[in-house]
């Protein structure tokens, strides 16, 4: 039995669009001294900074627990602004069969906008849908754009 979902979250952020894209998808290596309560670490493991192909591993905390995931970015498009991550190993496959994250940009002058999408399926009916990380991500946005606002 599949259980497929997604979860879409759209988030206003008043810093650079682009800066952020780049970050993501270039730099996530700096994410953990701009937001060091939710991500602790962001490690490569093969392949080259901001390249499609490429293995991460993140320590990061939800809901108050240490976990970690190892992920392969999926796609980089720098004309649209998103990067997606695809979930290979870590704490979150014992919940999640599939899990993709894609973050997407959109930049318009002062304000830009910042869309998150969880795609996932679940591996039994009790596995709660991805709101947490949702949340996590909405944590992390924040942080960053508190950053470069300073």
């Amino acid at each position: 039995m599949s259980l497929p979902g997604r979860l879409v979250k759209q988030i206003e952020i008043k810093s650079d669009g682009d800066v952020f894209h780049e970050l993501f998808s270039s730099r996530p290596h700096h994410i953990p001294a701009i937001s060091p309560t939710h991500v602790q670490g962001c490690d490569l493991q093969k392949g080259n900074w901001g390249t499609v192909g490429s293995v991460l591993f993140w320590n990061y905390t939800r809901d108050g627990n240490q976990e970690v995931i190892k992920v392969i970015i999926e796609a980089i498009d720098e004309e649209k602004k998103s990067v997606t991550f695809k979930t290979t190993e870590g704490d979150l496959k014992q919940l999640y069969k599939k899990l993709l994250v894609t973050l997407h940009v959109d930049t318009k002058g002062q304000s830009n906008l910042v869309t998150w999408t969880l795609d996932y399926e679940k591996v039994n009916e009790s596995v709660p849908d991805p709101n947490s990380v949702m949340e996590l991500a909405q944590k992390v946005t924040k942080d960053i754009e508190a950053h470069h606002l300073k």
